[in-house]
């Protein structure tokens, strides 16, 4: 993920998808007449005050990313001390800046590019504290205690207490109703419900340093970071998803019939909503899970298995006896170099010795690290990495594609100043990666000598792979969308404390159409049951992620002449799509979205087309399936 936030506009100079937000301790110098109580701030004010906190920011990112390196690679709970130091100051510093941005954001005369930076400062916290004593860590106490719940919560399977990393994984292998149920239950019991009276409390005093800052609440705040009005963003919303909901609900009736098949009437009934805890995820936003329930006979077999093709390769995980570093790391660097040979090919320079020689390829043998895969720019220049414990198989294949694209666009805007290092909105950053890893198709497998042209699948694999492929990106979209609506609707007051659950249920039910395996109490509060609500995390980001890689990719496929079904596109070796896709990212934040998107694709909207013409032919495949069904809840 890829925040706005100005202290992590260089998480580009941080991470792109791990460690807290870090900041300068030192204050930026102040121009006289800023702090004067009795002068009116001037464009030279306003001038002089964005200098002074970029250059700070710049320096103060490079240390700052350093700590979180060393702490994402030797995890101990000095490092964890170390990071967490860094965090506390850089939301004090966030709420400093962001106080003395607004001071400026009425004065006359701004150029584009300041009143842009202004923008960025003032509208990048996330939770905003009012200046009033005491609020700064009432706020932070609260976020706090939120985020240790979540990350110390469990559910029951069998009565006996199951961690979350392990209920995820149980929820999408365990196929018995009654036991999903339990985990769904206990999981939003006991680790959502604790939190109701906490989040009330933290949506006030955030809405009070919101308002402080010139926004009429959190949610407009969040809002406010699109180029548009608030207003207009949501609209945007709502129009994308307009474009996309009929696939989704092609895709939803029959999976329904599906789980109909599977469970019976009394389980998943053939009409409604779908029960939320048989989708193989505790929230219902991903579905591949349960792919295996789907696949109609033959379909699921798409000719080739990219993992079988790395081991043919002679790409194996190495031995558990094997002790020598290079030989354990060899094979993960060698899919790497495949990942960056497809960059290459696009006419973009090679990655810098640096890379090879800091990130890191593999688990260690003898520390513990942070295994979640994520993209580095340790100093806003061309010290890019990437940290992955890499396993020989498809999906790490996959990702490697996606993790890169991250490097290429922090080294891509790399000449920006400091507020503008980051991507042209916060979907852009993860759609990057996302559309690069939609190339991996047969014939660019063909293309590096991985597939036997003579074994690329025919048309009739097609609804297997694109049906796969719908299981996740399709049925995330009207989850990716309801949890920022159903937080605007709480930050600005229509949704009440009373009403925080029966509001979640109903939108879940509105646009994704499932509804809870159980009933739901008025003390319920199944929100903080997603990391993302008690961790704060703007989740508009992965809905505009979801629609743009799929815009992002259908352009390169009509730079590159490509004349075959969209799914099947490659665009390997393609200069042209190359200039254009560095022309997009190296303008990083500097310009509104539009812009950038126009660079790249022709068009200054953000447009869901590209993802039903993608899935076309699945689309027309579903609707077969579905004749004589009663399709909707």
């Amino acid at each position: 993920m890829k925040s706005r936030l100005f202290l992590t506009s260089a998480l580009g100079a941080v991470a792109v998808m791990a460690t807290p937000a870090v900041a300068q301790e030192k204050a930026p110098a102040q121009p006289a007449q800023a702090t004067s109580p009795t002068a009116a701030p001037t464009v030279a004010d306003a001038e002089a005050f964005i200098k002074a906190a970029e250059k700070d920011l710049y320096d103060f990112s490079i240390e700052g990313g350093k700590a979180a390196w060393v702490n994402a690679n030797f995890v101990t709970d000095d490092t964890d001390a170390l990071v967490a130091a860094y965090g506390t100051k850089g939301t004090e510093m966030a709420v400093k800046y962001a106080l003395e941005a607004a001071k400026y954001q009425n004065v006359a005369g701004l150029s584009a590019e300041t009143k842009r930076k202004l923008d960025i400062l003032r509208g990048g916290l996330v939770l905003p504290a009012p200046t009033k004593a005491g609020a700064a860590a009432e706020l932070n106490d609260i976020a706090t205690r939120l985020s240790s719940t979540y990350a110390k919560g469990k559910a029951t399977l069998n009565g006996q207490p199951i961690s979350g990393s392990d209920v995820e994984a149980e929820m999408g292998t365990n196929r018995d109703p009654a036991k999903l149920k339990e985990m769904w239950t206990s999981w939003n019991d006991n680790v959502g419900k604790p939190m109701k009276q906490d989040y009330a409390r933290m949506v006030a005093i955030a809405n009070e340093g919101a308002k402080e800052l010139g926004y009429s609440d959190t949610g407009a705040m969040w809002r406010s970071n699109y180029d548009m009005p608030p207003a207009q963003f949501a609209q945007t919303m709502d129009r994308l998803w307009g474009q996309v909901k009929p696939l989704y609900d092609d895709l939803h009736c029959y999976t329904r019939a599906k789980l109909n098949e599977k469970y019976g009437d009394s389980v998943q009934p053939k009409t409604g909503p779908i029960r939320a805890d048989l989708l193989g995820n505790m929230w219902a936003q991903e579905w591949g899970n349960i792919y295996d329930i789907v696949a109609p006979a033959g379909a699921g077999d798409i000719g080739y298995d990219i993992t079988d093709l790395l081991h043919a390769k002679g790409l194996n995980d190495p031995a558990p006896t094997e002790i020598d570093q290079a030989k354990r790391e060899a094979p993960a660097r060698e899919m790497v170099k495949i990942g960056e040979n497809f960059y290459s090919s696009l006419g973009l320079k090679p990655l810098p010795q640096t890379f090879w020689d800091r990130s890191l390829f593999i688990k260690p043998r003898d520390r513990e690290v942070q295994c979640h895969a994520s993209a580095w720019d340790m100093d806003n220049k061309d010290d890019v990495r990437i940290k992955m414990c890499t396993k020989v198989n498809g999906d790490d294949f996959v990702t490697i594609h996606h993790e890169l694209g991250h490097n290429y666009y922090q080294r891509a805007y790399q000449n920006q100043s400091y507020l503008h290092l980051n991507g042209a909105n916060d979907g852009f950053h993860e759609a990057i990666g996302d559309f690069v890893a939609l190339s991996i198709t047969p014939e660019y497998l063909v293309q590096i000598g991985m597939l036997d042209k003579s074994k690329v699948p025919g048309a009739d694999k097609d609804i297997g792979l694109l049906l796969r492929q719908a299981m996740d990106k399709v049925a995330f979209l009207p989850f990716g969308l309801m949890v920022d609506k159903w937080r605007w609707g709480v930050f600005d007051g229509t949704t009440q404390p009373a009403d925080y659950n029966k509001s979640w249920t109903a939108l879940r039910q509105q646009y994704q159409g499932i509804m809870p395996p159980s009933d739901r109490g008025a003390d319920a509060f199944d929100p903080g049951g997603k990391y993302h609500v008690p961790g704060n995390t703007p989740y508009a980001r992965y809905f505009l992620a979801r629609i743009l890689q799929f815009q992002f990719y259908q352009a390169a496929c009509k730079q590159a002449g490509w004349k075959g079904p969209l799914h099947r596109c490659s665009f390997y070796g393609n200069k042209e799509v190359g200039t254009r896709l560095n022309n997009m990212l190296e303008m990083g934040a500097s310009k509104p979205w539009p812009d950038a998107l126009q660079a790249f694709t022709g068009s200054r909207e953000m447009d869901g087309k590209a993802m039903i013409a993608y899935f076309a032919p699945l689309q027309k495949w579903l609707k077969e399936q579905n004749k004589g069904k009663t399709c909707g809840w």
